[in-house]
């Protein structure tokens, strides 16, 4: 449910696994009603096709589970979740909001788990980050420490391999002052960040104090031509946004989240200060588009065999591979 760029990558990867079958699919852009979603994914005709609505899909007994893949914002994609929690439909999304929406949101965030445990289905939103690199990971390694005092995660990406609309969504190609009016709009930011701080001072007991999210261009000093874009110097080619979290006035939490066109620099690091001090570093960085359409797939097994509810990824079993 829902074919924007990201929809279309899961059903590509869908495609590819043995253990899972796209049997039906949603989105609501009228030119793609009645369209073959194997010739919109650029895969041989599958006879699947797209419909508006969960009302124009005839096999619904035969669903197991919805991947929903429309919204990053919580108020609206509730909107969506809901009606497929009446029909006793399992959920799997990529909506940040929703991947801790417990102290954002509480309203919306008990209203969903309700809804979900009243239909005896479980829900569950993740990503690569939110939802693993910048949470549930520093979360995890956390498990092997005496005490902690401190959690520091940078996730530092070259977005130029990334899809157009999340180079567009940080800001890549826009003047500085586009970029402030932007921001001020609040439609210029890595959404999530605030969430994976709740996330992980939840895992690890921290009531927190205050959260703040810190959002700057990343500006360049040359032209940057990729193929999609050309940037002059001087503009922005991405974003800086650094979030940080308090726990009894000390600053407990820190994430920075980096990502610009031509930069050539990616990596995701975890530090862990404590007992032992851990750092974990990925050179290279996990591919962003690859990781998000892959744990989604993931994790359906573990939404499917989990209690009923709204869930994060603290409560699944370990998400691993499936074929």
């Amino acid at each position: 449910m829902g074919l924007g760029p990201l929809g279309i990558k899961i059903s590509q990867y869908i495609n590819d696994k043995k253990t899972i079958e796209t049997i039906a699919a949603i989105d609501i852009n009228p030119a793609l009603s009645n369209k073959d979603l194997g010739s919109l994914a650029d895969l041989e005709e599958s006879g699947v096709q797209i419909k508006k609505s969960i009302k124009d899909i005839q096999n619904l007994t035969d669903v197991d589970v919805v991947v929903l893949s429309t919204s990053s914002n919580l108020k609206e994609i509730s909107k969506q979740i809901i009606p497929l929690l009446d029909l006793g439909l399992p959920v799997v999304s990529t909506c940040e909001e929703l991947t801790y929406p417990w102290d954002t949101d509480p309203e919306i965030a008990e209203k969903i788990n309700k809804q979900a445990i009243d239909n005896n289905v479980a829900v569950v939103s993740t990503g690569v980050n939110p939802g693993f690199l910048m949470d549930t990971l520093p979360a995890m390694l956390t498990g092997v420490c005496k005490n902690v005092k401190s959690i520091h995660v940078n996730r530092i990406q070259d977005a130029e391999s990334r899809r157009l609309p999340f180079q567009k969504k940080i800001g890549a190609g826009l003047s500085i002052d586009e970029f402030e009016e932007r921001k001020k709009s609040g439609t210029l930011r890595h959404v999530g960040l605030t969430e994976s701080m709740q996330f992980i001072a939840n895992a690890v007991g921290w009531e927190l104090d205050q959260t703040e999210d810190v959002i700057t261009p990343v500006i360049s000093e040359r032209k940057v031509v990729t193929k999609d874009l050309n940037i002059a110097a001087g503009n922005a080619i991405g974003v800086r946004q650094e979030g940080r979290a308090y726990y009894k006035g000390q600053e407990k939490i820190k994430l920075i989240f980096e990502a610009a066109v031509g930069t050539g620099v990616s990596y995701d690091e975890v530090n862990i200060i404590g007992e032992p001090n851990i750092t974990s570093r990925i050179e290279g960085g996990v591919h962003g588009d690859i990781a998000t359409c892959s744990i989604v797939l993931n994790a359906i097994p573990n939404i499917l065999n989990t209690q009923p509810g709204l869930k994060t990824m603290k409560d699944l079993s370990i998400v691993s591979i499936i074929n």
